[in-house]
């Protein structure tokens, strides 16, 4: 596994591993194969796993610390606070006060079975909230040795540009892919200049730049928050398939999968760009790490650039969007 690096010295792989699925949002669930796909990752040098509070809720957490147990110095531990939700799945909003932050960071930290957090992400911004007290509350989770990083997650420029002013800001987790190419325009040049990481959530688009969802019964499971989402609704969605059918076909070409060369693409806007793709089972986990070894020449990348320019995509990334600060 190739290696990269987050701000100015955290070292991860370059290719990380989201695991919200694992525990809710995308489908059935299966704990055995999850544990098996987390050791996979691990033994294919997969540093960087990625994981949140909210996702399960909390039982994604408890997941990953089980399935670390004796390997706890081969992860980089990134997990998030900020959206809350309580033990029966309802959620309440975003809190980013000081007091908040210290609890999140000590029940994370409980069910990770962790002295500490490598990279601790404030998971949405809390617009009720200066930046400053909440990056100022993450900072004395540093001082104390309880976080070793901290990031940010959606927030906009001037968000960013103030959270770094209090205290180093080591990554910025947002989503990015072919079909969600809205940081190039500012949010890319902002963190290079600053000297941040980026890591890009979702680039897969929520599985559809694999090639499987044409269609909104290809989501069988009715728990499937995608079935909900505007980008794979109706008229959005036809349009959508018909855009990626010239995707599938440079793939053809170049004898990878659709997913290979949409992660390959992603790889190489940068080396300080880290993609953390989801994935609950192993097969999909090493299709994806496959990507990593894929190179792509000038030509192609222009190729697949005019396949899926920024705003092809149609419809909205979420159901709300007022969650992202912007």
């Amino acid at each position: 596994m190739k290696l990269r690096k987050l701000g100015r010295s955290l070292e991860v792989s370059a290719e990380g591993l989201g695991c919200m699925s694992m525990s809710e949002f995308y489908g059935a669930i299966d704990i055995a194969e999850a544990l098996r796909t987390l050791h996979r990752a691990l033994d294919l040098g997969v540093t960087l796993l990625d994981t949140a509070d909210v996702y399960g809720p909390h039982v994604n957490e408890m997941l990953i610390g089980r399935a670390i147990i004796g390997r706890r110095d081969e992860v980089i531990l990134a997990t998030k606070f900020g959206q809350v939700r309580s033990d029966d799945g309802a959620w309440h909003g975003v809190n980013g006060r000081p007091e908040y932050v210290r609890k999140s960071c000590d029940a994370s930290l409980r069910r990770l079975g962790s002295d500490h957090i490598d990279l601790y992400y404030q998971h949405r911004v809390d617009k009720t909230v200066p930046i400053e007290e909440t990056i100022g509350a993450m900072a004395q989770l540093v001082d104390a040795g309880k976080v070793r990083f901290i990031g940010l997650s959606e927030a906009s420029v001037s968000t960013i540009r103030r959270a770094h002013a209090v205290h180093p800001v080591t990554a910025l987790q947002t989503e990015y892919s072919l079909w969600a190419r809205q940081p190039e325009t500012e949010i890319l040049p902002t963190v290079r200049q600053l000297g941040i990481g980026f890591v890009a959530y979702s680039p897969l688009g929520r599985g559809f730049l694999t090639g499987r969802f044409r269609s909104i019964d290809d989501f069988a499971d009715e728990r499937d928050v995608r079935r909900t989402s505007p980008r794979f609704m109706g008229d959005n969605l036809r349009h959508n398939v018909q855009r990626l059918r010239t995707l599938e076909r440079i793939a053809v070409e170049k004898g990878v999968t659709v997913a290979q060369l949409s992660l390959a693409w992603v790889l190489h806007g940068g080396d300080d760009i880290v993609p953390i793709p989801g994935a609950k089972r192993r097969r999909h986990l090493e299709d994806n790490v496959a990507a990593v070894d894929v190179e792509l020449d000038d030509d192609e990348m222009r190729k697949i650039d005019e396949a899926m320019p920024v705003g092809v995509a149609r419809g909205e990334r979420y159901p709300d969007m007022s969650l992202i600060d912007d």
